[in-house]
């Protein structure tokens, strides 16, 4: 199968085109591009963006939006790289703190699987369809979720053990 390699605007346009409801604000320029969707079509757009070159995710991360202007959200960022084009694109979208479940990308880029588990175990979001979702860094038993800034440093007194 050979992949479309396109230029990373012209890949922006189609997909505005595309999915014009979902995706919330462009920005950016034609080096690197950061784009903010809805997180229901966090997996149709980005198995586009897989077909159209950008063949490596180089990360997951998470923010707390505790204390900030959207409170009750956690913002999940997507890295992505075109190894054919050299571009880079973010995904960003935002999650509820009272639930935080998305899809998993693990059925795009195998490489997802331990950037998810990551966000899981430090911020508490779910995966839909991850192959195995359970905690990375974190003891099993561990409670809550260390970088929300709801977080208490109870747990580390009960487990001195864990330094």
């Amino acid at each position: 199968m050979v992949k479309k390699v396109y230029q990373l605007s012209r890949a922006i346009e189609d997909l505005k085109k595309k999915h014009g409801d979902n995706i919330l604000e462009v920005e950016g320029d034609e080096a690197e591009y950061g784009m903010r969707i809805k997180s229901a079509a966090l997996l149709q757009i980005s198995g586009e963006l897989k077909e159209a070159g950008f063949d490596h995710l180089s990360f997951v991360t998470a923010v707390d939006n505790k204390n900030r202007e959207k409170a009750d959200t956690i913002s999940l960022v997507y890295g992505l790289f075109s190894t054919f084009g050299k571009d880079s694109i973010l995904i960003k979208l935002d999650v509820s703190r009272d639930k935080p479940e998305v899809d998993s990308l693990t059925s795009i880029w195998k490489g997802a699987d331990w950037h998810e588990r990551e966000v899981f175990d430090l911020f508490g979001v779910q995966f839909k369809g991850h192959p195995d979702l359970r905690r990375i860094l974190m003891p099993e038993d561990w409670e809550g979720y260390p970088l929300r800034k709801d977080f208490t440093h109870e747990n580390m007194i009960r487990r001195p053990d864990f330094f």
